[in-house]
């Protein structure tokens, strides 16, 4: 037999139930566990407790609420013969304070379901941040979440600052699922990626050549695009190279006049050198302001004059056509009346002013 045949698990293979045969005798001792739930949790275990109560006698295990503490203890009897029954009861109880309904959370006595509970929130400080990321996890409408179930094969709650998981082994392995997803969440890597890491693991698992292989090849690599680069100081303190040597001794005032050989002048020679100094800067300033000022007086570069161009011989005009058109604008009555019609005009009003 091949070895990688005997690494698979058959399809449809279970381990068997724990039963009383594996350990007639019981336990020693009484084993028990508590957890406190929030406020608005009353109510809900107040409506199922029974339902609760029902299903751990059924394995031998006591359960009590306590109103007034506001805790959940699970513990042991004489009867209770499966040792790690009480660990999945202290896991029933810690998903009912996590919100969890008890359609789901019955599910956790069953031998090939487990349950994850994972804290997010301390791995974000800002408050908005964290309301952000978390919303991203839901997605719109719930679908990132339903799409997560349906991938992992695991129920998933987000409530408060946990994320509570409830499914097979597989689904809450950190390679398939479960917390990866949730912890890069907060992250701020988006769940989408993830969500097409485990689709195409989904379509590699059914092919039966490819399960000892490694799939590195066919999972996609994200890369971000849009990281923030850090801003360049303007001012580079740039490191001198490390010589043992001291830095020269800067030149003294005394230094340089020796080197000029005003040192030797008397003080009469060194006063009118100064004046002359002075005398030359204010003249190039006199200079440069009269420059400024006769700018105003030079005039503007003229732009070309452009040649008409002349009108191509080719287009004829025609000459007949533009003396109809100006008949026409004679017989047309537009705003004041032609001379003649003015003249007719008044000679009849006279007329009627001399028949009066």
């Amino acid at each position: 037999v091949d070895e990688s045949e005997l690494l698979t698990v058959p399809d449809g293979w279970k381990e068997p139930a724990f039963t009383r045969e594996d350990n007639p005798k019981g336990l020693l001792e009484e084993s028990s566990f508590a957890t406190l739930f929030p406020k608005y949790r009353e109510a809900y275990l107040k409506e199922c407790w029974p339902l609760v109560q029902k299903a751990l006698s059924e394995h031998y295990v006591n359960a009590t609420l306590d109103l007034i503490e506001g805790s959940m203890t699970v513990t042991t009897t004489k009867k209770t013969f499966d040792p790690y029954v009480i660990i999945r009861a202290r896991d029933l109880i810690k998903l009912l304070a996590r919100s969890v309904p008890f359609e789901q959370v019955f599910r956790i006595l069953q031998d090939d379901v487990a349950c994850d509970i994972i804290k997010i929130g301390s791995l974000v400080r800002k408050r908005d941040t964290f309301i952000k990321r978390r919303g991203r996890l839901l997605g719109p409408k719930g679908s990132t979440l339903k799409a997560l179930e349906l991938l992992t094969n695991c129920y998933i709650m987000v409530q408060g600052n946990t994320v509570s998981a409830l499914g097979p082994f597989s689904g809450l392995k950190e390679v398939r699922g479960g917390r990866k997803v949730v912890l890069d969440t907060m992250k701020n890597i988006h769940p989408i990626y993830n969500i097409k890491t485990l689709m195409i693991k989904r379509e590699l698992s059914k092919d039966p050549e490819l399960r000892t292989q490694s799939w590195e090849r066919f999972l996609p690599k994200f890369k971000r695009k849009n990281l923030k680069k850090r801003k360049e100081p303007k001012k580079k303190n740039t490191k001198k190279e490390y010589t043992p040597f001291p830095p020269p001794q800067p030149e003294s005032q005394v230094d340089k006049e020796l080197a000029s050989g005003e040192y030797f002048l008397k003080e009469r020679q060194k006063k009118r050198k100064r004046v002359e100094e002075i005398k030359a800067k204010q003249a190039d300033a006199v200079k440069k302001r009269q420059e400024e000022r006769n700018k105003a007086f030079i005039p503007p570069k003229e732009k070309p004059v452009m040649k008409t161009k002349k009108a191509s011989s080719e287009k004829k005009i025609d000459i007949n056509a533009i003396k109809e058109k100006v008949k026409n604008a004679k017989t047309k009555k537009l705003g004041a009346l032609p001379v003649e019609e003015v003249k007719l005009k008044m000679a009849a009003d006279e007329k009627k002013k001399k028949k009066k």
